[in-house]
């Protein structure tokens, strides 16, 4: 079977549907459905079932993709040796980031990297939105999310406090919210889900089972996926702010920002920090390289960034 083929025929089942994957290859839909139906011919079975918006592996289908995966890893694996003997580590990365944490907190962390593997090639895209790795190219994703999905494999960081807070001058004029409900009379300025309505769960010491959980919509006046932005906003007095206390830390400490309902733990969109990979996609030596160095200083890190 010619290798080629059967690359052609892994990046098509990783990609769901042929017109992915002929973006992802820069080929034509009508040049990947040929080469597919010549790979089915000349093995003498159907490999994949298709409909129009997707294809699923047949039985017989299924165990040559996986079996091409492993195929295919230790053949990079083998390259991957051979181009980097008597030579620094190199390869290339396509990393996911949230915005918020990717300014405040992995921004250093990536540039200390790159210092000490320059030969590694990172693409460092800023995205909140928790997508299909495949599609986007995505080798690496670090998200804040409370569950992750099944069709990746998560580890986990740790965990993630979400603070309300305002500045001195605002508070001056407003009454600070003695409850989660309370924050319902402020204007309200956080990043907001897009299509949805904001959701801000909290829960805190009371009641028979000794913990009261509440949950209150809210309608931000000022809403951004840019936190600096939005931390200069609540600075300057125009609200009630909920950020990720890593983007704020510094503010609480100097008194710049006032924490607010600290008798609850609050959760916006996610309680947890996750570093997202496929399942089933080789990880390059670069990839592990980076996976590791950013689990290693992340979990230093994150132990410090609770209140």
């Amino acid at each position: 079977m010619d290798l080629n083929a059967l690359r052609l025929f892994v990046d098509i089942v990783d990609a769901g549907n042929l017109s992915a994957a002929a973006r992802k290859l820069k080929m034509t839909r009508a040049n990947v459905s040929y080469r597919l139906k010549a790979l089915e011919e000349e093995l003498g079975v159907q490999l994949l079932r298709r409909t129009t918006r997707h294809v699923e592996p047949t039985p017989v289908g299924a165990g040559l993709y996986e079996h091409g995966r492993n195929i295919l890893g230790e053949v990079a694996a083998a390259n991957a040796l051979i181009s980097n003997m008597g030579k620094s580590l190199q390869g290339h990365v396509r990393l996911s980031v949230p915005t918020g944490l990717g300014h405040s907190l992995l921004s250093p962390l990536l540039v200390r990297f790159k210092q000490r593997y320059p030969d590694i090639t990172l693409d460092v895209v800023f995205d909140n939105r928790v997508h299909n790795l495949v599609s986007e190219d995505v080798e690496v994703a670090l998200r804040i999310i409370s569950t992750p999905p099944d069709s990746v494999v998560a580890t986990e960081i740790g965990a993630v406090d979400w603070i309300v807070c305002a500045a001195p001058a605002y508070l001056a004029g407003h009454p600070a919210p003695q409850a989660l409900a309370g924050l319902q009379s402020h204007a309200i300025v956080c990043a907001s889900p897009v299509g949805q309505k904001l959701k801000a769960s909290g829960s805190r010491a009371g009641g028979n089972d000794g913990e009261v959980r509440e949950q209150v919509v809210l309608e931000p006046t000022l809403s951004s996926e840019n936190f600096a932005f939005l931390k200069e906003a609540v600075l300057a007095g125009l609200g009630v702010g909920i950020f990720p206390i890593y983007a704020i830390g510094a503010e609480l400490d100097s008194g710049a920002l006032v924490p607010l309902l600290s008798d609850y733990r609050i959760s916006v969109f996610g309680s947890k920090l996750y570093m997202l990979t496929m399942p089933n996609r080789y990880q390059t030596l670069a990839t592990r390289y980076l996976l590791n160095f950013l689990k290693t200083e992340l979990q230093a890190v994150w132990p410090r960034l609770h209140r």
